[in-house]
């Protein structure tokens, strides 16, 4: 078990509505600023499915669970993430979070 205050990876599939995914890409590269300000906030990383291109794949490496649940969560900066990008996901997506425990690259 690892505490709530290690680094942590917010990992979430994204069902954008089809039809919707260029309109989707526009307005999250518009919404990646109200992210990237955040406290605790250290990278994201957005991936389209190749088997079904309406889903995405958003990774965001956060420095501790707080950061994301309450510090972003509960920010008014989250009503403008919201508002930005959640009319294209049907459904709503689940969020989980994760720590590594294996992290590999090449050198």
């Amino acid at each position: 078990m690892t505490s709530d205050s290690a680094p942590c990876i917010e990992s979430v599939v994204l069902p954008v509505r089809p039809g919707h995914e260029a309109g989707f890409e526009a307005a999250f590269a518009d919404a990646v600023p109200i992210i990237k300000r955040q406290k605790g906030f250290r990278s994201l990383r957005l991936s389209r499915c190749i088997e079904r291109p309406n889903e995405y794949l958003l990774h965001v490496e956060w420095d501790s669970l707080a950061d994301h649940t309450v510090g972003f969560r509960e920010s008014d900066d989250y009503q403008r993430w919201r508002t930005a990008l959640h009319h294209f996901y049907d459904p709503v997506p689940s969020v989980d979070h994760f720590h590594d425990v294996w992290r590999e690259s090449r050198p």
